[in-house]
């Protein structure tokens, strides 16, 4: 399953998601909310997944890059090992 096509794509997701807690964050501390660990906990928790989105796009290509070379890989055919030569 490819989730993201491109990198950018992975980027800009991270970028919107962090975003987003970012306004919850500003919109907290205007307020004068006094809900300090909950808004650190939104925030270590938008950290971490995009870390895991940066890695799950890097294993993705990864691993795209490595089927790709084995598809592309190609296997002498001895004829002294029964290669049907006839």
């Amino acid at each position: 399953m490819n989730t993201f096509k491109q990198p950018v794509e992975g980027a800009r997701y991270l970028r919107t998601f962090l975003d987003v807690h970012v306004a919850r964050l500003r919109t907290a501390l205007g307020d004068k909310d006094r809900g300090a660990s909950a808004v650190e906990l939104a925030v270590i928790t938008a950290v971490l997944v995009g870390l895991a989105v940066a890695i799950l796009v890097i294993v993705v290509n990864f691993a795209n890059k490595q089927g790709t070379t084995i598809t592309n890989t190609t296997v002498p055919n001895n004829p002294a090992q029964g290669g049907g030569g006839g």
